[in-house]
Parts: C-alpha cells; sequence; structure tokens
C-alpha cells in the first residue's frame, strides 16, 4: 500500500474547521471528512494492489531459505563426522600401544598370581578376576598395586580378564558330554542325536555322515552355500552354522539380545521340527568354549557346567560351587579348593561326593584346581577414542604368559 500525504498550507484564522482529502488509489478515490485541528490539511492516501507474482516470489524465498539451511546442516555433520575420524586415525598408534600395555599388564598379573606360594589356585576373588587388590597375597608386593582402570600417556585403559577353564573345550566334548549339554539346555530327546552327530561332523576331519547327521552335501544346498569345517572349531560362533542349532539353542535367555545372522535365517532344520524359541535357561555359548586345555577349574566352573561331569547332577554341583566360597584362611578348609581330590579338596569339604566313589574318580580326571588359559578384553581411551581390543593368553608355566592371538573391535 502507497500511502502519500499533501498539505495544501493555508491556515484559518477564524476557528472554522479544517478539512481534509483523503484520496485512496482506484484511480484516486477520494472523500471527505472535517478535521478538529486548526490547520486546513490535505492527506492523499495510494494504495497498491496486491498481485499473485508477489506471493510466488515470497514462497521461493522461503523455499530457497529451508534448502539453504538444510545444506548448511548437512554440511555442518559431514564435518563433524570427518573431524571425528580424523581424530580416530590420529590417535589409532596410541590406542594400539595402549591396548598392548593392557595385555602386558594382564599377563604380569598373572605372573604375579601364578607365583604366589599362599595361594596354589586359581579362583574369582582373586585380583586376576576381580580387578582389584584381594586375597592371602594382595597385602604387599605388586598384587597390592592392581587397579583395573591404568592411565598411560596421553590415555588410559581398564581391562577385564576371564579364564576359559570355566568351559568345557567343545573340541575335545564326545557324545556323552554334548548328551549332557542338550539336556541341561532343555533340547527334545528326540532332537538330540541328529544335532551331536552334525556337531561331530563338523568337526571330524572326513566327509562321511553319521546317523542323523549333516555334513558339506547339505550345507551346499542353502543359500549361501557352504561347507562343513571337517576340522576344530576356532569361533564358538561357528555352532549356528550347524544344522538344528538355533540362536535360541546357542544362547539360551540372551538370545534376543541378538540379531540372527544371514546364515542362521536361511538354516534348515531336520524335518520333524526346529527347537522352539526362548525354550532353554542355558545356551550352548555358557557351557562351552573353542579353546581350553581340557580339564575344567572347579574353583571357577558354573553350576551347570559342572553337570556337564557325568554323574554329577544340581545337587551335587550347586554343593561343589558353595564349598568354594568364603575366604581362604590358609588352612584349605575355607575358600576356593586347593586340591580335586586330597586335603582342603571337594571329597573333604562336599560330603555327598564322598559318598559316590565314581564321581570322586571322574573329578579327578577332569577337573583342576589351576586355569591355563585366560581371555583378556582391553578398552583403551584416548581423547574421545575409544577401541576395545582382546587377546588369549596361555599360561606354559607359572611365569611363562604366552600371547596366543590379539585383535580389536570398536
Amino acid at each position: 500500500m502507497k500511502i502519500s500525504l499533501q498539505h495544501n498550507g493555508r491556515r484559518m484564522t477564524d476557528g472554522s474547521e479544517a478539512e481534509a482529502s483523503y484520496g485512496i488509489s482506484d484511480k484516486q478515490r477520494s472523500f471527505s471528512a472535517p478535521l478538529l485541528a486548526p490547520n486546513s490539511a490535505r492527506f492523499t492516501f495510494h494504495v497498491s494492489r496486491f498481485t499473485p507474482q508477489t506471493g510466488i516470489a515470497l514462497v521461493i524465498v522461503m523455499i530457497s531459505i529451508f534448502v539453504l539451511t538444510i545444506l548448511a546442516a548437512g554440511f555442518a555433520f559431514s564435518m563433524k563426522v570427518e573431524t571425528k575420524l580424523a581424530q580416530h586415525a590420529n590417535n589409532e598408534t596410541e590406542l594400539q600401544w595402549l591396548g598392548r600395555s593392557g595385555v602386558e599388564y594382564a599377563r604380569w598379573v598373572l605372573v604375579l598370581q601364578g607365583t604366589c606360594p599362599m595361594e596354589p589356585y586359581d579362583a574369582l576373588n582373586q585380583p586376576w578376576a576381580t580387578g582389584t587388590p584381594s586375597g592371602l597375597c594382595a597385602t604387599n608386593g605388586g598384587l597390592a598395586e592392581v587397579q583395573s582402570e591404568v592411565h598411560l600417556g596421553h590415555g588410559y585403559f581398564t581391562w577385564k580378564m576371564t579364564d576359559l577353564e570355566r568351559k568345557w573345550n567343545i573340541n575335545t566334548a564326545n557324545e556323552s558330554i554334548l548328551q549332557q549339554a542338550l539336556l541341561l539346555t532343555g533340547v527334545d530327546p528326540s532332537e538330540m542325536t541328529p544335532i551331536i552327530n552334525s556337531i561331530l561332523d563338523w568337526i571330524d576331519t572326513d566327509d562321511n555322515p553319521r546317523i542323523q547327521g549333516t555334513e558339506s552335501e547339505y550345507y551346499k544346498t542353502l543359500e549361501p552355500p557352504y561347507e562343513a569345517k571337517n576340522g576344530p572349531i576356532d569361533d564358538l560362533a561357528e555352532l549356528l552354522l550347524i544344522r538344528g542349532i538355533t540362536p535360541e539353542l546357542y544362547w539360551g535367555l540372551s538370545s534376543t539380545n541378538h540379531a540372527p545372522g544371514a546364515f542362521q535365517q536361511r538354516s534348515g532344520g531336520f524335518g520333524f521340527g526346529q527347537p522352539q524359541a526362548l525354550a532353554y535357561d542355558v545356551g550352548l555359548a555358557d557351557l562351552f568354549t573353542p579353546i581350553a586345555s581340557g580339564k575344567l577349574n572347579i574353583n571357577t566352573a558354573s553350576a551347570a557346567v559342572l553337570q556337564l561331569i557325568p554323574g554329577v547332577d544340581s545337587r551335587i554341583a550347586e554343593a561343589i560351587v558353595a564349598g568354594r566360597n568364603g575366604e581362604d584362611d590358609g588352612s584349605g578348609l575355607f575358600g576356593p579348593y586347593r586340591n580335586v581330590n586330597g586335603r582342603g579338596g571337594v571329597n573333604e569339604r562336599v560330603p555327598v561326593i564322598a559318598q559316590i566313589g565314581p564321581i570322586v574318580n571322574l573329578l579327578n580326571q577332569l577337573c583342576d584346581v589351576r586355569s591355563r588359559t585366560f581371555e583378556v578384553e582391553v578398552t583403551a581411551h584416548v581423547g574421545g577414542s575409544e577401541r576395545t581390543y582382546y587377546a588369549t593368553l596361555v599360561r606354559n608355566n607359572l611365569k611363562d604368559i604366552q600371547v596366543l592371538n590379539f585383535h580389536w573391535k570398536w
């Protein structure tokens, strides 16, 4: 709207009212109205029409501003990502050395623990398992200085260590052990033989299927096709490739936390049905490991794993676990077991075992109070970068700890 104002310059001297004329553009249509001011004035208003072209221009400007805002936000996000990647790349070397330092730190802890004369065993209440000073040998010396968070250079690392002898080595499990494992998980007895023989077919070196077992001939029909391993299992997750083993059977109650992979989604059953989902209190991942010395550590194995030993039921397994609780006072009568059979051993502390002769012999044959293999998880932090490293340590003797493998994950 265009407004113009004109004043005629005439001054009223006799006190009469002035007259104003308003002109509104539609060809100067005007009207008059009396004014109370003493001056005579003339005001002219010109109102321009609003055209469609003006509205289109406004919409175009708004769209342009919106698009530029989106582009600017995308550019800012891209620059943030690039900056973060550059930061990770800049910290990569230091992260790796922090990870390796964490592994060496774990080796140092194991040597100190192994050479402690007052604790001739490996147990869950010791510094290697807790990450804090504890036990009879942690009152002075190196074990008294153990800490789970270690600051070094421009960053720090945290570490966690677990022994692998707390589980059964899947590569040494025979038909009896596998059957007991499936009983613990709750697999229907009619499905046990195909699963057991399929596992054994996966591990053996030949391509001849056992009764109701599975070899490469079946796996090649899947999409994508693959062959049976015909060798030792290196990663326990290989079990998910074996016919009949579902994520529920593998993970147990935690199966809902793990999304099935492409191979599991396409894997077929045995024709007479698959195990029902979420029907297992214990999973195969809770019972087995691909790397271990072959003997269970009776001080670290869970009650479920102890039940893999023939003749050990839930009552005996719980009694064994309860017997190792408490603090070691040096007498061997309390705390972790010092022997499997003998003074301070299982047969002395768990009366129900002493009443069953064959179980004592089996425990002595299949169990130990020491662990030989350990998995270390080291999380390195530098600036805003973080990376998790994993290593497998093998104890050749109490002072010789070797690194079997070392790798990382984000």
